[in-house]
């Protein structure tokens, strides 16, 4: 016979279950553990087999449990139990199982009473249980016997305090009748992990075997030394029974008949014996899934909600329908173009935060990569001289010239003006990359159509190349018409007078003095570790020094460092480090910063440190010479120069300078609106005006929107989904009214447990005198034998905080009708009883005096 109760429960889990596994997820219900814990053949084992509804437990005297047993029960439709020690056999045979579990338990701990906290892991599946996990635990003990260890007390509390620990598992303090309740090792260790008592429920077991004229009916009334949760009696099997092969179906019939018919409990029958037990534990687990409804509703409405817009679309769709298509291709090839537009020009929705894309790649290339590439091919100044005195040579021929000549000066410009067809270029390259990355960024969202995706990226593509080729022939022109003319009359231009009265400038003109060009961190890379280390730090650039603080307040300066002489060199990264190096130096072999000849610096990526390259040069600091352009400079300084070459090659250098500097700015200005006006608006526009003719004509209309095989699935991935979770909530929704949640039951005063230390009460007996004979009215109670009774005076009943030692005769009131049934008293540490013709609530003084009834 299975637990009544559990199979009623079964049905609802699995309707949960069922309904959660459509949507692809677990309902983790995490229903609790119940753990049976108790002395020595207190009748644990027999209480956990009984909800189990199964005979497979190894009995017998003394110690019998020696190993915790984790018996998990799973549903399943099939009934057969796997130990986890040997999983491939199944056992269906149940005496099997518990001649595996005695084997086992000699095998880890002999056959002399050892015991072993390793515990034994037992499944059973069947088709009567739930998924729940039941702990049967050795008997608390303290005389070592056999081969127990002297601490065995200890060692088996401590095994029991890991089981019952867990704030899910339900406690069954079982203890048998036969012995001192309040010496109960069982219910001592509950209440030190359970104060409030919310989870322990007294089990008392041996009710038959108590002493002839005794009972345990103030115990189980829940009078004397109170639990929270109260007690429920039951009767086990004997031994002898479960060596006649007595079955469950027999010995809880067996049961009900004792409890009917003994005069002391036929009166409260209906809330003792194992189905009432089962019916409690249930009620437990009940509450604890209907605790956990809120939470898996609220997830259940948040994931619908998320579905809601997506599957609004699908509610209609017919997939052939060429309306459909046609309005799709419209709809994707405009949000295409859209979605193109904002990438390019910036947008304030959907923003990247995590890296620069589109517009701001580009806005990147033309203001800090294509200026630094622009600047690192004119600062050449030793090739630079050289090439000005040979030209100036070439010029005068065999004569030696008395002027400086001003075609030295145009034959150095112009070829000059030749190097900035690269870097130019370059500058191309690198925005049509950009511009083909944000085309496949835009066409991910065409991903449901996988022709329409591919025809798109290679119409747009291809119409970009063609516009690469206008735009390098323009740019190309660019510096073709402004070497065709070299414009000496420009406003800007220095002109012969000024360059022979200026003096030698190794550097550019700087910006404005105290103008801060940059801010940003920046690590200090080559600092050793006897000095701190690598370390962070807030770098402010000015046109006249770079200054470092502690941080971005600006208040705690570390150093400022002059710009001149200063250089840029790269520097390879470290094997271990992520991070990308440059360094800054002094050209007059001068320390930098303390003791140093050069100070890395270090940033996360190769773009940060592209831009703080880009802002140095704005502050005219340069990056170094090739090694070997530097040797081939040194050999070219041995030849020496006439003084008055000398003073034509500066006049002429200066000159150049300026005329490179016009050139330079122009081109910096006309790059952007070349590339702008022939390549990206001229591409805006084909997006928006033309694709849409060049989709129609690359393919028909049906195969461009064609659906890919993962769309089809994740559409009806979503409808199902969809279906299932209003399914699923319409569930929930049935076990919440079909179900009752049981209120906790208020506290009692379980002080007891405290001061079981202290002082010891006797076993809960009292005569069998106290109660009636069944053929006697049980109305009819008259003094009852024993030791002398006390009289208690009016006023001494206040004076009881706590309820009377059990070894002493303690003061009982007399009812009117001496009725033995009487509600229990409210408060468990007044003696008095309350007489049923007053009102439970409205006795607040004490009442009359009257003969005492003994305990025993």
């Amino acid at each position: 016979m299975g637990n009544r109760g559990m199979e009623e429960l079964i049905p609802l889990v699995n309707k949960l279950q069922d309904a959660f596994s459509s949507i692809g997820q677990s309902c983790h219900l995490d229903l609790p553990q119940i753990a049976v814990v108790g002395g020595q053949s207190a009748g644990k084992s027999s209480v956990l087999e009984n909800f189990v509804g199964r005979d497979f437990l190894p009995r017998g005297s003394g110690i019998v449990t020696r190993r915790p047993l984790i018996l998990q029960l799973i549903f399943s439709k099939t009934e057969y139990a796997e130990f986890l020690h040997c999983k491939s056999k199944k056992f269906t045979d149940f005496d099997e199982v518990r001649q595996e579990i005695e084997a086992e338990t000699d095998r880890v701990t002999g056959t002399n009473k050892g015991i072993s906290p390793v515990p034994i892991n037992l499944r059973v599946y069947s088709p009567h249980v739930l998924n729940l996990t039941l702990i049967d635990l050795p008997g608390i003990t303290k005389v070592p016997v056999g081969d127990q260890p002297p601490d065995i007390e200890y060692q088996i509390k401590d095994m029991i305090l890991q089981f019952i620990s867990r704030e899910s598992s339900l406690i069954l303090a079982v203890t048998p009748a036969n012995m001192d309740l309040a010496n109960s090792d069982a219910l001592k260790l509950a209440k030190e992990v359970d104060p409030q008592g919310l989870r322990t429920i007294g089990v008392i077991t041996k009710l038959d075997l108590m002493d002839e004229g005794t009972d345990a009916r103030d115990v189980l009334e829940n009078k004397l030394l109170p639990l929270r949760r109260g007690y429920i009696g039951v009767v086990n099997r004997s031994q002898k029974d479960i060596e006649g092969k007595k079955d469950i179906r027999a010995a809880l019939a067996a049961e009900r008949k004792f409890f009917l018919s003994h005069p002391a409990y036929r009166h409260m029958a209906d809330r003792m014996g194992t189905p009432h037990l089962q019916k409690t534990l249930n009620q437990q687990l009940t509450n604890h899934i209907r605790e956990s409804l809120p939470a898996l509703r609220s997830k259940l409405q948040s994931q619908l909600l998320s579905l809601e817009k997506e599957v609004e679309e699908y509610k209609n769709f017919r997939p052939d329908d060429p309306t459909r298509k046609t309005k799709a291709l419209l709809q994707m090839v405009q949000q295409f173009g859209v979605d193109f537009e904002k990438r390019i020009e910036g947008s304030g929705d959907q923003v990247d935060t995590l890296e620069l894309s589109g517009g701001a790649r580009i806005n990147r290339i033309f203001h800090e990569r294509f200026p630094f590439e622009l600047v690192k091919m004119e600062f050449d100044e030793k090739d630079l001289r050289r090439e000005i005195s040979y030209a100036i040579k070439n010029i005068h021929g065999v004569r030696t010239g008395l002027f400086t000549p001003d075609l030295a000066f145009e034959a150095i410009v112009k070829k000059q003006v030749v190097k900035l067809k690269e870097p130019c270029l370059k500058c191309v390259d690198l925005v049509i990359q950009e511009l083909i990355n944000t085309v496949r960024q835009c066409t991910s969202k065409l991903s449901s159509y996988p022709r329409l995706r591919e025809e798109t990226e290679r119409i747009v593509t291809t119409y970009i190349r063609e516009r690469e080729g206008r735009t390098k022939d323009q740019i190309l022109l660019l510096i073709d018409i402004e070497q065709s003319y070299i414009n000496t009359n420009h406003e800007d231009f220095i002109g012969f007078a000024n360059a022979q009265q200026r003096n030698t400038q190794l550097n550019k003109k700087r910006a404005i003095p105290n103008q801060v060009i940059r801010r940003g961190w920046l690590t200090i890379n080559n600092i050793s570790l006897m000095k701190g280390g690598s370390k962070e730090y807030w770098f402010v650039l000015t046109a006249e020094s770079l200054s470092w603080y502690k941080d971005e307040e600006e208040k705690e300066k570390k150093y400022m460092l002059p710009l001149d002489n200063l250089k840029i060199r790269d520097v390879e990264k470290g094997f271990m480090s992520n991070k990308h190096v440059f360094a800054i130096f002094n050209t007059e072999q001068r320390n930098v910063y303390k003791d140093l000849r050069q100070i890395e610096l270090a940033c996360d990526s190769q773009e940060d440190v592209d831009s703080w390259k880009a802002s140095f040069l704005r502050a005219g600091v340069y990056p170094e010479k090739d090694q070997a352009e530097n040797e081939d400079g040194v050999q070219e300084n041995t030849f020496s120069m006439d003084p008055q070459l000398e003073r034509q090659v500066e006049t002429i250098r200066n000159l150049v300078d300026s005329y490179v500097a016009i050139i330079n700015k122009s081109i910096r200005d006309l790059m952007p609106k070349t590339i702008m006006h022939l390549m990206i608006n001229n591409t805006k526009a084909f997006i928006h005006h033309e694709l849409l003719a060049y989709l129609y004509s690359s393919a028909d209309q049906s195969s461009l929107m064609e659906e890919s095989a993962d769309q089809a699935q994740r559409r009806d991935d979503m409808l199902r989904m969809y279906h299932a979770l209003k399914e699923a909530l319409n569930i929930i929704g049935d076990i919440s009214t079909s179900t009752v949640s049981t209120p906790v039951p208020p506290p009692v005063d379980d002080t007891w447990l405290q001061s079981a230390a202290s002082h010891s009460p006797t076993p809960q007996r009292r005569p069998v005198s106290s109660v009636h004979p069944p053929g006697r009215p049980p109305a009819v109670r008259g003094p009852t034998p024993g030791p002398p009774l006390i009289p208690v005076p009016v006023g001494a009943a206040a004076s009881f905080a706590a309820p009377p030692i059990p070894s002493r005769p303690g003061p009982q009131s007399v009812f009117a009708n001496n009725d033995p049934f009487s509600a229990p008293p409210q408060i468990p540490s007044r003696p008095a009883r309350i007489p049923p013709s007053i009102p439970p609530g409205v006795p607040r003084r004490p009442p009359p005096s009257a003969p005492a009834r003994p305990f025993f």
